[in-house]
């Protein structure tokens, strides 16, 4: 029995960040975003025994932004940038009995700030991440039954006309993950 998926295979995991820090501009924000993620089972040339490349071909998650004085709260939208061409996300087995994973997840994304309601007819603030975001996983077994996922580093996301200009920080994203 391989204990790794198989190649070709398109596994759905739900996705659930509860009280991420999220610092936009000078301002700190608590959120919880909620989504899903789907990634496709690729060989890794590097170590095809014991790892595979998981593809991400899909990732959506947002948060809605606490509301204060009466204003509508707004959306925080975090959504794949494009296809995952070069699959830099490495599933691999460290452990045959009892199985053990280590899930290395590498992405990058867009993120989108709307504040409807500050009555400034507030365009939304578009930001990509400058780095990769880079979430590991010690797992037990893969598709993963809400395991938590853990910020290799915190992640800076940049304006896309200035990417010099951070303008949001994710401190931490202690995102919980399950197989749907």
């Amino acid at each position: 029995m391989h204990a790794l998926p198989p190649i070709g295979a398109e596994i759905p995991c739900s996705r659930l960040a509860i009280n991420t820090p999220l610092r936009i501009k000078d301002e700190l924000v608590t959120v919880d975003f909620r989504g899903g993620i789907k990634h496709r089972v690729d060989v890794n040339p590097d170590d095809p025994m014991n790892s595979v490349r998981m593809r991400t071909v899909g990732h959506k998650m947002s948060a809605e932004l606490p509301g204060e004085d009466g204003k509508s709260p707004g959306t925080i939208t975090i959504e794949q940038n494009d296809v995952d061409v070069d699959a830099p996300t490495i599933l691999r087995l460290t452990q045959n009995f009892p199985p053990k994973y280590e899930f290395r997840e590498v992405s990058t994304f867009t993120m989108v700030i709307e504040r409807p309601g500050d009555g400034n007819g507030y365009a939304p603030l578009v930001l990509t991440t400058k780095e990769p975001m880079v979430l590991i996983g010690q797992l037990t077994q893969y598709p993963p039954r809400g395991d938590l996922y853990k910020l290799e580093k915190p992640v800076e996301l940049v304006d896309l006309e200035d990417p010099t200009k951070v303008l949001a920080v994710i401190e931490r994203f202690p995102v919980k993950v399950g197989g749907l």
